[in-house]
């Protein structure tokens, strides 16, 4: 009778011994295969978070170009002797506040035009001793615009030197270039995204690599292949989670960077080419909603390649049992 309780003792004592050892996982924590493929990861997310973000910016900024240019028009006036041209630019912005659908007329002054001109002819130029032209920018409505002969022929006949912009030909230039700037961007950003995922299923087939013993040992002792698949799923799913992850976060910070550095050079002829160029580099919520987005598709195409890879490794598993002769000859 005393052994029978001695043995249901030990089986008590093994039983809670059991349940405060901690349960080791069966995939194991991150190697060196797995930190290789999280870096990999990391980069390409980065660099197509980049593009992503570039390519959201080109076409925004060129749809705030072709708004301008059909809200606006310009008057230039050229310098002739024995002009006033400060009198001239008043008169011509009278003239066309006269005319129905000009809504503002503004004279761009002496210190802007400097500073449009810098970047050419350098800081601390006199204006006075150059035929620079003169502008005014006319603000129209694009419902109802004016009717531009007349007011082409009203400027003739009261400052000869007058000439009008309608922005006509800009704006079909401006559309042209923005759509194929928008292709070649979209264009680029699929090689991208073609380029990482043929990256994440080639490393995350190399890290599976490193642990087909693991497929191996459970596949043997009776696990079945959608356990074991699920195993390493979850597993390379963080992997490719924290590698997007911080390859997306470098990407917002880049952008970050390069803004604060733009509103640091406020007013200087630097900065306001390029702002006219490439506007501000600050991502917009369809950027961010973006790069969200490629953290989420790699992190996801990771994991599915993960299950495919591990069903396939148990599939040859099984061949190379019923068949011997392939292992012989792998």
């Amino acid at each position: 009778m005393t052994k029978p309780a001695s043995t249901k003792a030990t089986r008590n004592a093994r039983a809670r011994t059991s349940m405060l050892r901690p349960l080791a996982p069966i995939v194991p924590p991150l190697n060196v295969s797995g930190r290789a493929l999280m870096v990999v990861i990391a980069i390409m997310s980065f660099l197509c978070a980049l593009t992503l973000g570039a390519v959201t910016m080109v076409q925004e900024k060129a749809e705030t170009w072709q708004g301008d240019v059909s809200s606006e028009i310009t008057i230039q006036i050229r310098p002739e002797e024995g002009l006033d041209i400060e009198e001239a630019l008043r008169e011509v912005r009278d003239i066309a506040l006269s005319h129905s659908g000009a809504l503002t007329a503004e004279i761009v002054d002496r210190s802007s035009t400097a500073r449009l001109l810098e970047p050419w002819l350098g800081e601390g130029f006199d204006m006075d001793e150059l035929p620079v032209p003169r502008l005014v920018i006319v603000t129209i409505d694009e419902a109802a615009p004016p009717d531009f002969a007349a007011m082409r022929q009203a400027l003739a006949e009261a400052v000869p030197s007058a000439s009008l912009d309608d922005h006509r030909a800009w704006a079909n230039r401006l559309i042209s270039m923005a759509r194929i700037t928008v292709f070649v961007g979209v264009a680029i950003l699929a090689l991208m995204v073609a380029t990482t995922m043929l990256t994440v299923i080639f490393a995350t087939r190399g890290a599976m690599a490193g642990n087909r013993h693991i497929v191996e040992v459970l596949h043997f002792v009776g696990a079945e292949t959608n356990f074991i698949a699920a195993e390493f799923q979850k597993r390379f799913l963080m992997i490719g989670l924290k590698g997007a992850a911080a390859g997306g976060l470098l990407a917002i910070l880049a952008f970050l960077l390069l803004g604060a550095w733009q509103t640091n050079s406020l007013a200087t002829a630097t900065n306001d080419q390029v702002t006219a160029l490439f506007g501000r580099f600050a991502l917009s919520g369809a950027g961010y909603v973006g790069i969200v987005g490629v953290v989420v598709l790699i992190a996801v195409m990771t994991a599915f390649t993960t299950r495919l890879t591990v069903v396939r490794t148990i599939r040859e598993i099984d061949r190379q049992r019923a068949d011997p002769s392939l292992s012989e000859m792998g």
